[in-house]
């Protein structure tokens, strides 16, 4: 599996990377969905992928309220508590 980062190059003052998990095996990752159509299979194959071939114990499924605007502080507050995340667009 290759992780992607697309970020823009430009690194603000102050702002560091989160620190990377050693492994996935039993860790409660988070997809983030923008809500539209083709994140649903998309993330299902995801979801098989994390909790078959890398041991995830819990997948945390959102979809964002507005598909064009940042992830909701309630949302972003719930995800400190998991150990990954992965947002994904479904254009």
């Amino acid at each position: 599996m290759e992780l992607m980062d697309p970020s823009h190059e430009q690194q603000l003052d102050g702002s560091e990377p989160a620190a990377r998990i050693s492994s996935l095996n039993g860790a409660v990752v988070g997809l983030i969905s923008n809500g539209k159509e083709n994140t649903l299979p998309f993330f299902d194959r995801v979801e098989l992928i994390l909790r078959t071939e890398y041991g995830v114990s819990e997948v945390v499924r959102r979809i964002k309220k507005n598909y064009s605007a940042p992830a909701e502080l309630e949302l972003m507050q719930e995800a400190l508590g998991w150990d990954a995340i992965l947002s994904g667009v479904g254009d």
